[in-house]
């Protein structure tokens, strides 16, 4: 999934007549000054950025007259929060809250259908809303052949207590808000919070919106929208993350090249299988061994595919050995994985004597993937050994190549 920034996000529920506070975006402090002096104070500055709690990070603050406005704005233009630098800023209306309400909708992956989720209590955290007050949230699902019948969004807010006009309203937001999350490809739309003014109005103060990257090819316009790397919340990509996914897309419906850069690590990861990949990487851990990235390969990518992925990995600062390894591929090549690697290490002047390599395959194609492994020097293992034992393996040709390996610093 990838996320939108709240802009565009509110962009999408004032289409399908959701009020929003009015509200522009800005990108200097003079920008921010001026947006608010048109809007109308008191206003709200907030950075714009693909993750939540800016308001605990300070990435939110208020302003009531032009020059609060503008030392939000410079306070907030240029913070980082969780490695997410702010550029832009939303400068909107401040609402004259009376009550926070929440509502949410996404796919429990268990039912395997969409859910909502609505709660008298809004602005805070839904799992700590769930936690502590039970008794005012409701969870409903939905099937997705019979959408949301008009009754059912009324019925949902009507258990929770509302009544007369907000009933009516907050009815109205969450079939329009079911209609956005469906027709968009959302795989998450939050409001929250939902707030109740003074005029007894409803207005969605807050939004969070991902979308399904499957879904691109039918959705252009969100496709622009969205922000790379959101999918991942802790960080924006890396350049080298950049530009392999690229990899990844060349040739997209042939395998898979996935890769997530650490900050650390001097171990080259490239591994398959979803869940083994994964016991590969604790494997290499526990065995004393720093992956530098992690790496997930298959589907039976071309050789080029196999070949600029190593060439990325390997060219990653700090990396100074290489791990290969799946369990058992049923529709992977090893012998293209081979020649991909090989000439991989070979542009990248990598002498396998010097630099250590352990491969472990077995699947289709072993004995030819075997054969161009070894003629290049790189020791190969199929099912003689488990998976466990390659990572140990790995790790022990670090410290034969690498003497003082186990007292170098993590990255160094």
């Amino acid at each position: 999934m990838a996320r939108l920034l709240e802009h565009d996000s509110k962009r999408l529920l004032r289409k399908l007549k959701i009020p929003v506070p009015t509200g522009e975006v800005a990108s200097t402090p003079a920008q921010a000054e001026e947006i608010a002096q048109q809007i109308g104070f008191p206003i709200a500055v907030k950075g714009l950025i693909p993750i939540g709690k800016r308001g605990k990070a300070g990435a939110i603050g208020f302003a009531s007259n032009r020059e609060e406005a503008f030392c939000q704005a410079e306070q907030i233009l240029g913070m980082t929060v969780s490695f997410y630098p702010i550029e832009k800023l939303l400068i909107e209306q401040k609402l004259a809250i009376k009550q926070e309400l929440y509502l949410s909708i996404t796919i429990d992956k268990a039912a395997k259908c969409p859910v909502i989720i609505a709660g008298t209590l809004g602005g805070i955290d839904i799992e700590e809303l769930s936690r502590e007050h039970p008794h005012k949230v409701s969870k409903t699902f939905i099937d997705s052949l019979i959408g949301l019948p008009g009754y059912k969004a009324i019925e949902i807010w009507s258990d929770l207590g509302l009544t007369g006009k907000l009933l009516r309203q907050a009815g109205t937001i969450l079939m329009r808000l079911y209609q956005m999350f469906v027709e968009f490809d959302a795989t998450i739309v939050e409001i929250n919070p939902l707030v109740i003014t003074e005029e007894d109005a409803l207005v969605a103060a807050a939004c969070v919106m991902s979308v399904d990257e499957n879904a691109f090819y039918r959705q252009p316009d969100i496709a622009e929208m969205v922000q790379p790397g959101s999918d991942r919340a802790w960080r924006p990509l890396t350049e080298l993350e950049r530009k392999l996914i690229a990899v990844g897309e060349d040739e997209a419906y042939r395998g898979t090249a996935r890769y997530t850069e650490f900050d650390r690590g001097d171990i080259g990861f490239m591994c398959g299988g979803g869940g083994a990949s994964l016991l590969l990487m604790d494997a290499l851990r526990r065995s004393g061994g720093r992956p530098a990235n992690y790496s997930e390969i298959g589907g039976n990518p071309p050789e080029s595919k196999v070949y600029h992925l190593c060439c990325g990995v390997l060219s990653k600062e700090g990396v100074k050995g290489l791990f290969l390894a799946h369990n058992i591929t049923n529709n992977t090549q090893i012998d293209v994985m081979a020649k991909g690697v090989v000439r991989a290490l070979t542009s990248m002047g990598v002498d396998p004597s010097q630099f250590p390599v352990v491969v472990r395959e077995a699947g289709t194609h072993d004995e030819q993937g075997k054969q161009i492994f070894q003629a290049a020097g790189i020791e190969y293992h199929g099912e003689d050994i488990t998976l466990d034992e390659a990572a140990r393996l790995m790790v022990k040709k670090m410290r034969q190549v690498y003497p003082d390996y186990d007292h170098w610093k993590e990255g160094e």
